[in-house]
Order: structure tokens, then C-alpha cells, then sequence
């Protein structure tokens, strides 16, 4: 079997330079797998940790597993704000990966997930360092999906179709 070999010390800020790129060009397995490897000899290094992060935020829609995944690194940041915000992250893009792929019946998990991710935006908009809007800017896009797709309803809230045959 193969092994993974360590990546240079000195090679980190190359490493994270070229995991951003493959983020750009939508190859989110690429820079997971480099992000990866940058922990691996740097396991404190916050920038590695958060573009891994967003890498597998990234590749939920293909591949859901990746939600938890992304969960568990979240969980390993420092400061209570980037626990915040990119929870909230992970919550909204799980969220419009589920509207995406129109599953029946997912209009009330996407509703209240998207919920669930302006909870922890209006947690990191609390906690937020001095000057830094992100999570105002992300809750504000949630408001905006949430007004373009009135169809959206909490699970509690949903109302049943009429039958269409009678």
C-alpha cells in the first residue's frame, strides 16, 4: 500500500497559496487533500484549518458525509468566533446544497437549517473582532435566499399539498 509523504515546513505558505487556487477552480479534493497535509506538520496552523473547512463545506453538495466532516475541524478552531461563523457557514451551504438538489420533502430541513446557520451568524456578529462584517454579510444573504424562496417553510410550519386527482 501507498503512504502519504510529509510536506516541507518551509513549503507552507506555498501549500496554502496553492490549496486556495484548486478552492477557485472548484477542485475542493485538492485542496483538502493539501490543507491535510499541511495539519499534519502544523496542526495549529488556523489558516490550513479554516481553508479545509471551506474546502469540504465545498464538496457537500457531492458528497455529504463532508458536513461532518467539516463539523469535527470547526470544533478544533481557537476562538469563539470562527466556531461561530463557520458553523454557520457549514449550516447554510448544507442547506443550499439540500434546496439544490431538490429532494422531496427537504423544503422544511432547508428552511430550518438556514435558520440554524443565522443563529450562529448573530452568535459571531456578537463575538465578532472590531471592523469584521462577515457575519453580518452572511446573515444578510441567508435573509435574501430566505425572501427569494417563499415556497421555504419551518418542518413545524409546513402545510400538505392538495390532492390533485379529486
Amino acid at each position: 500500500m501507498f503512504k502519504v509523504k510529509p510536506i516541507s515546513p518551509n513549503c507552507l505558505e506555498d501549500a496554502l497559496a496553492k490549496a486556495e487556487r484548486y478552492r477557485l477552480l472548484n477542485e475542493p479534493n485538492e485542496a483538502e487533500s493539501i490543507c491535510r497535509d499541511i495539519l499534519e506538520i502544523a496542526p495549529a496552523n488556523r489558516q490550513a484549518r479554516i481553508s479545509l473547512i471551506l474546502a469540504l463545506t465545498d464538496e457537500i453538495p457531492h458528497e455529504t458525509s463532508c458536513f461532518a466532516n467539516a463539523i469535527e475541524e470547526i470544533s478544533r478552531l481557537e476562538a469563539p468566533y470562527d466556531r461561530a461563523y463557520y458553523s454557520g457557514v457549514a449550516w447554510e451551504r448544507r442547506a443550499k446544497a439540500l434546496y439544490n438538489s431538490n429532494g422531496l420533502g427537504s423544503h422544511g430541513y432547508v428552511y430550518d437549517e438556514i435558520v440554524r446557520a443565522m443563529q450562529f451568524f448573530e452568535e459571531a456578529e456578537r463575538v465578532r473582532p472590531a471592523g469584521n462584517d462577515s457575519s453580518i454579510l452572511r446573515w444578510n444573504a441567508c435573509v435574501r435566499f430566505l425572501e427569494r424562496h417563499h415556497d421555504l417553510t419551518s418542518k413545524g410550519e409546513e402545510v400538505s399539498e392538495p390532492i390533485l386527482s379529486e
